[in-house]
């Protein structure tokens, strides 16, 4: 899948420009759903390529390529969740993106609950993929300690090591553990682990803020039944259990499991937007 078929987009700021891409479904877009893709750490919009593929044409489709990830770069790396946020509502103001259904991945997940947070009202839906939920009471103490020193950890490897763990780690299929090498290898070591740190460390903070992250619409849960990410689906189960909004486990997929089993997170997010219009 290529981005042919989108507009390629920029937003300018003050720290650097933020590029995403946008598809709005010819005559029928005014009653078609927005779904707005957002990729995790160090990933950018190619993470998504099988479900823009899919859902290109018979939804409006957003995705972007975060501050400092792909091609947002160079990117000032001082970026804040609270940026994140405000950069992303500031999009899709620009183009007219009414009531979107965010679906993130991992640190998109993150991103969408704390657009909600500060946008009460304005999703209509938020599907998480791979992602846990941002509430501080979820996590204790030493996680967010962990979560401020990674950046020594990630230097100690050497580079090509750390790119077979990163790939093998996130995924369990040749094309989802490519693509994630692809990705990877678009930065040098440095720059790689020092995103990866950054971002750790504004998760950590986010968490840390206490804020209550409450999700004021219909969600769904996925997450790939081999996530050995983290902690991602020991968090989900609590996720569940709490909320009693039960997880789609996808079955043999890891920690991009959108990349691995697209037919069937792209039929459980299509199975989700025909529940959000029945409601």
């Amino acid at each position: 899948m290529t981005f042919d078929t989108l507009n390629e987009r920029e937003l300018t700021t003050e720290q650097g420009s933020i590029r995403y891409w946008i598809g709005r479904a010819g005559a029928n877009a005014d009653v078609l759903p927005w779904l707005v893709f957002l990729p995790g750490l160090t990933a950018d919009h190619r993470l998504f390529d099988k479900q823009v593929e899919h859902f290109v044409g018979r939804a409006n489709v957003l995705v972007w390529d975060a501050p400092s990830h792909g091609e947002s770069r160079p990117f000032e790396l001082a970026w804040t969740m609270e940026d994140l946020v405000r950069w992303l509502h500031d999009i899709l103001e620009r183009e007219g993106v009414m009531r979107p259904t965010l679906v993130g991945q991992s640190m998109g997940g993150y991103t969408a609950q704390a657009f909600m947070e500060l946008f009460p009202g304005e999703a209509a839906g938020f599907v998480s993929i791979d992602s846990c939920p941002l509430q501080r009471s979820y996590y204790a103490r030493w996680e967010l300690a962990a979560l401020r020193h990674t950046k020594l950890m990630y230097l100690s490897f050497p580079w090509k090591a750390l790119v077979a763990l990163g790939s093998n780690g996130t995924a369990t299929s040749a094309c989802g553990r490519a693509l994630m090498r692809e990705m990877m290898l678009g930065y040098g070591k440095r720059e790689y682990c020092e995103l990866a740190a950054h971002g750790y460390r504004v998760l950590a903070d986010a968490i840390a803020a206490d804020r209550p992250y409450r999700i004021d619409c219909p969600f769904m849960l996925i997450c790939g039944e081999e996530d050995h990410a983290g902690s991602a689906k020991h968090y989900d189960r609590a996720w569940e259990q709490r909320t009693g909004n039960p997880v789609r486990w996808i079955e043999g997929a890891g920690h991009n499991s959108n990349c691995d089993a697209p037919e069937e997170v792209n039929a459980a997010i299509e199975e989700f937007l025909a529940k959000l219009r029945a409601d």
